[in-house]
């Protein structure tokens, strides 16, 4: 037998299939089944393709070397008004700065 399954092994898998799920839910438990294992097959040809493809692409060459940057220094930081200098003033009214 494939993969070591005895037929009795295989019986009685069937078996607690159908105590758990019962008659009118195997249908359905099979066809779940086949689906997520053709998804997982259709997943495993796609990515198969791309990493040959990626592999058989020849490496994108660069045409400005790489150097190295100086730092940007950090701007100031602009001063912040105190919070006596900026009192809010009713409307109507000008803001005075002392």
């Amino acid at each position: 037998m494939p993969f070591g399954f005895h037929p009795l092994y295989l019986l009685v898998l069937l078996v607690i299939v159908l105590i758990v799920f019962g008659p009118g839910k195997l249908p359905e438990v099979g066809s779940a089944l086949g689906r997520g294992i053709r998804e997982f097959n259709k997943a495993k040809d796609e990515l198969t393709m791309q990493m040959q493809q990626a592999w058989s692409e020849p490496p994108a060459e660069t045409s400005t070397p790489v150097t190295a940057e100086a730092p940007v220094e950090a701007a100031a930081p602009e001063p912040q008004a105190s919070a006596t200098e900026s009192v809010a003033a009713s409307p109507g009214e000008p803001k005075t700065e002392s």
